[in-house]
C-alpha cells in the first residue's frame, strides 16, 4: 500500500472512534482519543505541506502512521496501554482553540508513586522548522523513532523525582498566542492524568524555550514555583540585530506596532523577577548572550537582582555542569512549594491579558499598552498590622484582592495612605475577593453585583484586544452567504478568509473552524470568538450587530475614528466585545485572522508580533483581490487602539 493509503486507513479508523467519546462531558476520554488522533494530524500535515518527501522522511511518516494505528486498534478494544506506563512517551489533548489534537511529550519516572503528588517540570523546546514535517519530527523524538534532522531531546537527569513535560505548542511561534495557550492546556492535561502537585510547577527551556520561559513565566508570576530560562531572547528590536545575515532587522516601527510589542517583549516585565524565582543560565560565548545582558540591566534598573549562571567557553548549547547547578537550585526552591500569599508584591504589566500576580488581579487600566504597576504589602506590626497597604497604583483604575490574604482577620485595605471603607461580611466571604475602583480620584469598594456589570463596557482581563488576542482562545470564522454591498470588498474579504484557511493549518497545526453565517448558534456566541468575514450586505451576523460597533458603514461610506473612507474600496478590521446576548465574554473580529502573515511564520518566530492594533482601515484598491504575484491587494491607511471604554476617545 502507498503512504497515502496507509494514512487514509488510519484516518478512517480514528474517525470511527470519535462518536464513542463525542458526547462525554469528562476530559479523560477526550484525552485518550487525542493520544491517537495526534498521529493522524501529524501525518496529514506532512502529506499536505511537504512537496516531496525523501525516502527517509517517508519512512518517518510511515512509522508515525504505524504507531497511530497501534494506538487506535488498542483504543477500539477499550485498552490504553500507554496511559499508565513510565519512561518517555507522547500524549495529547483536544485544544479549546480549534478542536485539534495537540501533542506533548512526557517522561514519567520509573519510581513514581501514583498516590503521592509529584512536581511537574514544563520544559519548553527550542526553535524548530515550520515545515510540514515538523509535527512528525516532534513525535519521532519521543515515540521510539528518530528523525534524521531531529534536534536533541530535552535532557533528563537519571531517575528524576519529577515528571517532565514538553508541549509541542504549535511548533514554531516562541510560545505566543495559541502556543502559549497550548502550554497551559498541556499542563491541565497532565494534571488530569497524573498526580501532579500544582504548587510545584516549574517552567524552564533552552533557546526558543528560554524565550518562552521568560515570556510566560514573567507574565504569569503566580503560576510557577520557579522558572529557569537557558538563553532565549527578551526583546524584538535588539535580538533582530544578532550577528546572523538571515535575521530580518526590525527597526523603528509605526507607533501602533511599537505599542503592540509591549504585549510580547519580556524585558518590559523585568520587575516581576521579584514575584517569581528565576534561575537563568547562558553560555559566555553564546551569540545571543546579549539577551541575558539586556535582562540583567533591566532587572537592576527595577532595583532587583537576577540569578544568572554563565558557563565559560560555552556557545549556544546547554553546558552539563551549569545545567546541573541550575536544576539543583530549581529543585531546592521547588521543594518549598508555591507561596500563594507572599507578604509583599510588586507587579508590572502593560496589558490586562497579563494582569494577575498571586493575590492581586488588575481589572482596569487608565490606558492600555502603557506601563502599569502596583506595589502591595501586608503590614507586619503596629496599628496597621494585617492590613494590606498599597502604594498609589500607576495607570490602574480597578483591581481585586484575594480575600485569602486577610486570613481570619477583619479585612483592611489602605491605598496611597487612605484607608478604604469595606463592607466585608458574608458577601466578602462568598465572593472571595475585594474589588476596588478609582472613582473621582478616590479608591472605593465595588460590590460584586456592580463589578459583574460595571466592567462589561470596558476593557477587562481577556477582553482587551488587540486583534491578534482573539486567537488565544476558542474561535470560529463566519463566512457570509449573502451579496456584498460592493464587489471589491466582497472579493477581498473572501480572499482574506482563504488566506487564513491556508495559514492556520500550515503554521498553527489545526483545522481552521469555519461556519456559514446562517449556521452560527447560541453556543458559538457563548463559547467562541466570532471572526466575521464580509460586510453588512454579505454577512448576516455582522448585519445584526453593526449598529453596536464604533463605526459607520453604508454602501457608500465607511467612517472610522471620525474619518470617512470610500466603502467601495475600503474595509474595516477591528476587535470588540461581542454585543450579542450571551457573548459578553467573547470577541467579535471583522475581516482578520492574525495580523502578521504566513511569510513571517515561515521566516523566524520573533516576527510574530501584531501588525495592527484594535482597529484598522484597509485600502483594497481595484476589484481584483490579488496582484500579479498572487498576494492580496491591501494597504492599511489607519490603525490604532480603542480607549478603555472600547471607543475612539483615546
Amino acid at each position: 500500500m502507498s503512504l497515502q493509503s496507509d494514512f487514509d486507513c488510519l484516518a478512517a479508523l480514528v474517525a470511527k472512534l470519535r462518536p464513542k467519546i463525542a458526547g462525554s462531558k469528562q476530559s479523560l476520554p477526550h484525552d485518550l482519543w487525542a493520544d491517537v488522533d495526534l498521529y493522524v494530524q501529524a501525518a496529514r500535515w506532512a502529506l499536505a505541506y511537504e512537496p516531496a518527501l525523501t525516502p527517509a522522511e517517508e519512512a518517518l511518516v510511515a512509522q508515525a502512521i504505524a504507531i497511530g494505528k497501534q494506538r487506535a486498534e488498542a483504543l477500539a478494544d477499550g485498552k490504553t496501554p500507554w496511559h499508565h506506563i513510565t519512561g518517555r512517551m507522547v500524549r495529547g489533548f483536544v485544544s479549546t482553540i480549534d478542536g485539534s489534537s495537540q501533542a506533548f511529550s512526557l517522561h514519567v519516572p520509573a519510581n513514581l508513586d501514583w498516590k503521592k503528588p509529584v512536581r511537574l517540570d514544563v520544559v519548553l523546546d527550542g526553535s524548530r522548522s515550520a515545515r510540514g514535517l515538523a509535527c512528525v519530527t516532534y513525535l519521532s523524538r519521543f515515540s521510539g523513532f528518530i528523525a534524521p534532522d531531529a534536534m536533541p531531546t530535552p535532557a533528563i537527569p537519571d531517575e528524576p523525582d519529577y515528571i517532565q513535560m514538553t508541549p509541542m505548542a504549535r511548533i514554531e511561534n516562541a510560545y505566543r498566542f495559541a502556543g502559549e495557550t497550548d502550554v497551559f492546556e498541556a499542563i491541565e492535561a497532565v494534571c488530569r492524568n497524573y498526580p501532579i502537585d500544582r504548587d510545584r510547577l516549574v517552567l524552564r527551556g533552552m533557546s526558543m524555550g528560554g524565550t518562552g520561559t521568560w515570556h510566560i513565566g514573567l507574565k504569569h508570576p503566580g503560576k510557577f514555583v520557579a522558572i529557569a530560562p537557558y538563553c532565549g531572547y527578551v526583546d524584538t528590536h535588539r535580538f533582530s540585530y544578532a550577528p546572523f545575515d538571515h535575521f530580518p532587522r526590525v527597526g523603528q516601527l509605526p507607533a501602533h506596532q511599537e505599542a503592540g510589542l509591549h504585549t510580547l517583549d519580556s524585558v518590559d516585565y523585568a520587575a516581576n523577577v521579584g514575584a517569581v524565582p528565576v534561575f537563568a543560565a547562558v553560555g559566555a560565548h553564546d551569540p545571543f548572550v546579549e539577551a541575558h545582558t539586556i535582562m540583567n540591566e533591566a532587572v537592576r534598573k527595577e532595583g532587583n537582582q537576577l540569578i544568572n549562571l554563565v558557563s565559560p567557553f560555552t556557545q549556544h548549547t546547554i553546558d552539563p555542569v551549569t545545567h546541573k547547578l541550575q536544576l539543583k537550585l530549581v529543585g531546592e526552591h521547588a521543594a518549598r512549594g508555591l507561596d500563594h500569599f507572599p507578604r509583599e508584591i510588586r507587579f508590572v504589566t502593560w496589558t490586562l491579558r497579563y494582569g494577575k500576580c498571586h493575590w492581586l488581579q488588575l481589572l482596569g487600566l487608565g490606558k492600555h499598552l502603557e506601563r502599569a504597576e502596583i506595589r502591595a504589602r501586608v503590614a507586619a506590626s503596629g496599628a496597621k498590622a494585617g492590613a494590606v497597604e498599597i502604594e498609589a497604583p500607576l495607570n490602574i483604575t480597578a483591581f481585586a484582592i484575594d480575600a485569602g490574604i486577610f486570613g481570619r482577620r477583619q479585612p483592611r485595605v489602605i491605598v496611597a495612605g487612605q484607608e478604604v471603607k469595606l463592607a466585608g461580611g458574608a458577601g466578602l466571604r462568598q465572593a472571595g475577593r475585594v474589588v476596588l475602583e478609582l472613582r473621582g480620584g478616590v479608591w472605593t469598594q465595588m460590590s460584586e453585583r456592580a463589578a459583574a456589570t460595571g466592567f462589561l463596557t470596558r476593557k477587562r482581563p481577556g477582553i482587551q484586544g488587540p486583534i491578534d488576542d482573539a486567537f488565544f482562545s476558542g474561535f470560529v470564522c463566519v463566512r457570509g452567504t449573502g451579496k456584498a454591498w460592493n464587489p471589491a470588498v466582497g472579493a477581498w474579504t473572501e480572499a482574506c478568509l482563504e488566506r487564513f484557511a491556508d495559514e492556520w493549518p500550515r503554521y498553527w497545526h489545526g483545522d481552521l473552524p469555519v461556519k456559514k453565517d446562517v449556521d452560527v448558534t447560541a453556543d458559538d456566541v457563548r463559547n467562541r470568538n466570532l471572526i466575521l468575514f464580509g460586510d453588512p450586505g454579505s454577512n448576516a451576523v455582522l448585519r445584526e450587530i453593526v449598529g453596536a460597533l464604533p463605526l459607520g458603514w453604508t454602501r457608500k461610506r465607511l467612517t472610522m475614528a471620525g474619518v470617512d473612507h470610500d466603502a467601495a474600496t475600503s474595509a474595516p478590521l477591528l476587535i470588540q466585545p461581542n454585543p450579542m446576548k450571551g457573548g459578553e465574554d467573547r470577541y467579535v473580529v471583522l475581516n482578520s485572522g492574525h495580523t502578521f502573515r504566513g511569510n513571517d511564520s515561515a521566516t523566524i518566530n520573533y516576527l510574530l508580533f501584531p501588525r495592527l492594533g484594535d482597529w484598522a482601515v484597509m485600502d483594497i484598491g481595484p476589484a481584483t483581490p490579488l496582484d500579479a504575484t498572487g498576494k492580496i491587494r491591501e494597504r492599511p491607511v489607519a490603525s490604532g487602539y480603542f480607549d478603555e471604554g472600547w471607543g475612539f476617545g483615546g
